[in-house]
Parts: structure tokens; C-alpha cells; sequence
């Protein structure tokens, strides 16, 4: 262990967090109903498919996502961003959604887990809950704070952070500039839950 690593250990022993070339932000993760993995560039077809369901998008500010151009510049930003997770289903092997992690802060000590989505086939808590718990798990090892952006107007994703422990602690603008509230989950909460 060369002596930045061991500096970044302490830190993290510290104060739960380390810098972002530390942050491992596509990594792969999974238990016995899903895996998680970096987004490829060979992904777009089967990702679209989920994707052009205009149910999906109902609630987001961008409610034309479920339209081929729009996906495909969400899909090469997800790609841009180094960020971007797939989302499979174990038992059908077949890719359900995305998610990403993005906006490390070492000062505020967080992290963004955001532009989620999953196939309504598998809405209901099971897939979105084990989605973020191992994105959670994984974020926890650098940071102490988790944030999420959510629309002021997608109540379904409000509800849906707030069920894996979200707290509602302001509101701030997102990446694309538009006013989201901001909800919260700490360490020491995910701890309690395991």
C-alpha cells in the first residue's frame, strides 16, 4: 500500500469518506435478484425498450424520455457521466433499468445516487429497494451521506426514497438546473437497517 492509499484509508476510517479517483463510481454489485454493473454503449436497444414506456416518465420533468431521440441523449450522457449502472434482473437475465451515482463531495462528505428508472413490471419496492440498498452499501464505503434529487412533481419517487429511508431535508437545483428537493439518508440510519 503506497502512502496515498494509506492516507485515504485513514480518512476513511476517520471520516467515512475519501476522495473521488478513490470513488468507485460504476462498480459491480449484486445479490440472488439482481446484478449491477457499469452501462456499455451496446446496452441502448435493451435499455430503450424499458424505456419506451411513456408510464415510466409520467411524474419526471422530462416526460418525453420515452421517445427514441430523448433516450438517446440521456443514454450517452449516462454514458459520459462514468457514473452509469444497468440494472439485470437475475432470474429473467434480461437488463430492467438504470441508475447512477454522480456530484461526489468530499467537503459535504456525499454522494447522489439518481436518474433511476426500472421497468414498471418491476415496480412495487422489491427491485427498487435492493437496488439501492447495494448502491447505498457501496456509496457508505466513502461517504457518509447520500443525497436524491427528486422532482418537486414525481411523487412516486418521493415515495419510493422515502420507504428506503429518505428525509426530505430542502430542496437545491439539480445538474440540469431545475429546482429538486433534496432527500437525505445518513450512515448511521443504513446501519440501523441491516
Amino acid at each position: 500500500m503506497d502512502s496515498k492509499e494509506k492516507v485515504d484509508l485513514v480518512r476513511c476510517l476517520l471520516v467515512g469518506s475519501v476522495n473521488s479517483e478513490t470513488f468507485d463510481f460504476q462498480p459491480q454489485l449484486g445479490s440472488e435478484l439482481i446484478e449491477i454493473r457499469p452501462l456499455r454503449a451496446e446496452d441502448f436497444t435493451e435499455l430503450y425498450t424499458v424505456a419506451s414506456d411513456p408510464l415510466i416518465w409520467t411524474q419526471h420533468p422530462n416526460k418525453n424520455r420515452h421517445e427514441e431521440e430523448e433516450f438517446k441523449a440521456f443514454f450517452l450522457d449516462a454514458l459520459n457521466s462514468k457514473g452509469a449502472l444497468a440494472v439485470i434482473d437475475n432470474k429473467e437475465d434480461r437488463l430492467i433499468g438504470s441508475s447512477r451515482y454522480h456530484g461526489y463531495n468530499e467537503e459535504r462528505d456525499e454522494i447522489e445516487i439518481g436518474w433511476t428508472f426500472l421497468a414498471r413490471s418491476h415496480w412495487g419496492g422489491t427491485y427498487n429497494q435492493e437496488l439501492k440498498r447495494l448502491m447505498l452499501q457501496h456509496a457508505f464505503k466513502f461517504v457518509s451521506n447520500v443525497i436524491f434529487l427528486i422532482g418537486r412533481n414525481n411523487f412516486r419517487s418521493q415515495r419510493a426514497v422515502e420507504k428506503i429511508g429518505g428525509v426530505l431535508s430542502g430542496s437545491r437545483r439539480d445538474a440540469n438546473g431545475l429546482e429538486s428537493l433534496v432527500y437525505r439518508i445518513d450512515k448511521s440510519f443504513q446501519k440501523i437497517q441491516e
